[in-house]
């Protein structure tokens, strides 16, 4: 929905409504994501009750309850700059930030802290959040904060006008 809008913004110009747009769309995620981050805080020893009664299973799901909440919140945010970028025209950005840092940061990090330090999953699980998902939206936040959005604007009518004279 955001990608389309700051694309629709962008198409039309108006590169202060699509900056606007994504404000939007990433304050209101960060919000639910920090609404979510705190209930898993908050009730990190119920939430596998959820799922079973086994105490081998909620020993573990209480452990792993720390990296699910930073994983939502990190889920919460990472999608809509990704989006955000693509509506902005800027996939082929998106698509080397992703194949980066997934698998040049985040796999090889998963890989050493699941096993060369003997973390298991959540050393597996940390490696990619923290060093995948967390790179990934922090370079993504700082490219669209540093974005020039009139000029993406600027760019995108002039993209609408040369697929226009095509035709």
């Amino acid at each position: 929905m955001y990608r389309v809008r700051v694309a629709n913004e962008l198409g039309a110009g108006n590169g202060k409504a699509a900056k606007f747009a994504t404000i939007v769309a990433v304050v209101t995620s960060v919000i639910i994501g920090l609404f979510f981050w705190v209930l898993i805080m908050l009730f990190h020893n119920e939430v596998g009750y959820i799922f079973t009664n086994s105490k081998p299973v909620l020993t573990e799901v209480n452990k792993l309850s720390l990296l699910l909440a930073f994983t939502i919140l990190l889920n919460s945010v990472q999608p809509v700059l990704s989006g955000v970028a693509v509506g902005s025209g800027w996939q082929s950005y998106v698509a080397y930030i992703n194949l980066g840092c997934y698998y040049l940061i985040g796999v090889p990090l998963g890989f050493l802290m699941g096993w060369g330090f003997h973390q298991g999953v959540m050393g597996i699980w940390a490696g990619m959040i923290f060093g995948g998902t967390a790179v990934q939206t922090l370079i993504l936040a700082i490219i669209t904060i540093r974005c020039d959005w009139e000029k993406e604007a600027e760019k995108a009518s002039l993209h609408i006008l040369r697929w226009a004279d095509k035709k």
